[in-house]
């Protein structure tokens, strides 16, 4: 527990800063977080990352995760799309030039790791640097962070019911409903002291925080699912005593695009 303290204390004085910060500092924070990402798909298919499926799998998650205004100048005027669907093709001759020792199911898992991880950090800049972007970025925080919370605390107290075993032995039905509600309380009160800077009404926030509560409690699960397939416990050990980016992110690379897509964000 000590440990688990020492490190949340270390990782949010150098968080915060950047969070309050923003702008270009937000942007090579989401790109050194989804480095960190990939890099621990990759230690968790024990696989090393000195090699061309890394370069190549690192560069598509990049291309996903940098703001649109970083292509800008690409020869042919390439879009993301057109660079990323380039990286696949340079994946997949790979497994030919590589004679199968990178296989088409690797290049499948590289494909959904660099969508997965490079969408989701590449909103969390989006929103923050949209405008009241400050805001936003911590309704999302105080979303997830009191689902987890909640999960955790009601799970514990009055959990009896499991939510899915096969996946994640320790949640229950009763934890998962008291997130929700748990959310839905804190982020009405959010909502209520900064109700200037939403541009949605309350009660629009709070049917975004229902759904969003839900999306993150997924967006948990299926971390686990693939820490489970992959026989680990955490997906890293870059941050002592709470595992790995992946660890601390899961919920918020399910969550903050929908947050996006809801509001119109784009960057």
């Amino acid at each position: 527990m000590k440990q688990r303290v020492i490190t949340a204390i270390i990782a949010l004085i150098l968080f915060i800063p950047i969070v309050l910060l923003g702008g270009l500092w937000m942007d090579w924070l989401t790109i050194a977080f989804a480095v960190v990402g990939i890099s621990e798909i990759f230690l968790m298919k024990k696989q090393i990352l000195v090699s061309i499926d890394f370069l190549l799998a690192l560069l598509a998650t990049l291309v996903w995760t940098v703001p649109d205004a970083f292509l800008k100048g690409m020869p042919f005027n390439w879009s993301k799309y057109g660079i990323f669907y380039a990286l696949i093709m340079l994946m997949l001759t790979w497994t030919v030039l590589s004679k199968n020792k990178t296989t088409f199911d690797d290049v499948g898992v590289y494909t959904i790791a660099a969508l997965y991880i490079g969408t989701g950090f590449h909103y969390m800049a989006a929103i923050r640097n949209n405008a009241n972007g400050l805001v936003l970025l911590c309704y999302v925080f105080v979303v997830v962070w009191s689902t987890d919370i909640g999960a955790y605390m009601i799970g514990r107290k009055i959990g009896k019911h499991k939510l899915w075993p096969v996946i994640s032995p320790n949640k229950t039905w009763e934890g998962s409903i008291g997130a929700v509600i748990c959310a839905l309380i804190l982020s009405a009160i959010y909502v209520a002291v900064f109700a200037k800077y939403f541009n949605q009404s309350q009660i629009f926030m709070l049917g975004l925080t229902f759904v969003l509560s839900i999306i993150g409690q997924m967006g948990d699960l299926v971390e686990s699912a693939f820490k489970r397939f992959y026989g680990v416990k955490d997906s890293g050990k870059i941050l002592p005593g709470h595992g790995g980016i992946l660890d601390r992110f899961d919920s918020m690379l399910f969550v903050l695009p929908v947050m996006a897509a809801v509001l119109g964000i784009v960057h």
